[in-house]
């Protein structure tokens, strides 16, 4: 079975797409923007910690109304539109999210530009 969730509270998303789409007890999370789910119009957080944690905030809120939780995350991939500066900072901020030594395997990715102009976007694969 395949289920499409549209999850009450989460960001409304910037295109077409579902937040998350589960199957055979995986969760596909759609990849997060640094947006306030109170109002999608509201400018994006400045600077790279700010949106880090604005985005992780809202994959949290995706997972929860998907009954999962970061924990149960196994991978992740982050994109960064200014990865040489940007790339320790954002490191700081997701290695705080997660317990010592179960961090999910992860791809980060320099990209040329994301949608609103954010400086990062991380999409997940978890467990349900």
């Amino acid at each position: 079975m395949i289920e499409f969730l549209m999850v009450d509270g989460a960001p409304t998303p910037v295109a077409p797409f579902s937040h998350a789409v589960a199957a055979d007890g995986w969760l596909f999370v759609t990849g997060q923007m640094p947006t306030d789910p109170a109002d999608n119009a509201a400018p994006l957080p400045e600077g790279i910690e700010a949106q880090t944690r604005r985005v992780i905030e809202n994959l949290k809120l995706v997972l929860a109304g998907a009954d999962s939780g970061l924990d149960r995350v196994v991978f992740a991939r982050v994109y960064l539109t200014h990865f040489e500066r940007d790339y320790g900072a954002m490191n700081e901020i997701w290695r705080s999210c997660f317990v010592p030594g179960k961090l999910p395997a992860r791809t980060c990715i320099g990209v040329t530009g994301l949608a609103r102009g954010a400086l990062v976007e991380i999409d997940l694969l978890a467990k349900r």
